[in-house]
């Protein structure tokens, strides 16, 4: 897995040049698409309704993926995509400035990652389901609860191609799959 990073020469050397790093970890997190919309727009992702021990786990450099179940937080009809993908771009977590209203739960100020988010396309699961290693073990759905879990980095490169692609996998069921 290698991301792109923009090399500035010092002193008298040639114009700046693309280099690739790799990865060492990936990470899925899980949110709805309406709110890795807002993320991605933003440039920061906050788990698990602010709470800070998932985003703590992240480093500088990891690459970042969110699998949306639904379009919006509570909706009963399944979207079932990766909606967002990009770089960890700081080194701590970070307490927001505005102040989120949690309804019943009241208020609070999420903590939350700077993240380099990459100009892709929302991909179906049923399209990639085949080509991950994750989809691969039984009952996988079930660890997506905890809104965190560390991705392979093939799987982290098979979802960047997918979404930078924006098509179809070739060996992709017609049909949506669980969860």
């Amino acid at each position: 897995m290698h991301i792109r990073q923009t090399v500035i020469p010092l002193g008298g050397e040639e114009a700046s040049r693309e280099e690739s790093v790799p990865f060492e970890r990936a990470w899925l997190g899980v949110v709805s698409a309406e709110h890795a919309r807002r993320a991605s727009r933003h440039g920061w992702i906050q788990l698990n309704h602010g709470d800070r021990r998932n985003v703590a786990r992240l480093r500088r450099g990891d690459g970042f993926v969110f699998y949306s179940p639904t379009e919006r937080l509570g909706d009963r009809a399944k979207l079932r995509a990766f909606t967002a993908l990009g770089t960890v771009a700081d080194d701590e977590p970070h307490l927001a400035d505005e102040v989120v209203n949690m309804g019943a739960r009241g208020t609070l100020r999420p903590w939350r990652r700077a993240v380099d988010f990459a100009r892709v396309r929302a991909v179906g699961l049923h399209t990639v389901t085949h080509d991950l290693a994750l989809t691969r073990e039984r009952n996988w759905g079930y660890r997506l609860r905890f809104g965190l879990l560390p991705l392979a980095v093939a799987d982290f490169e098979v979802l960047r191609g997918a979404m930078e692609r924006g098509e179809e996998s070739p060996r992709s069921p017609t049909g949506p799959c669980a969860p």
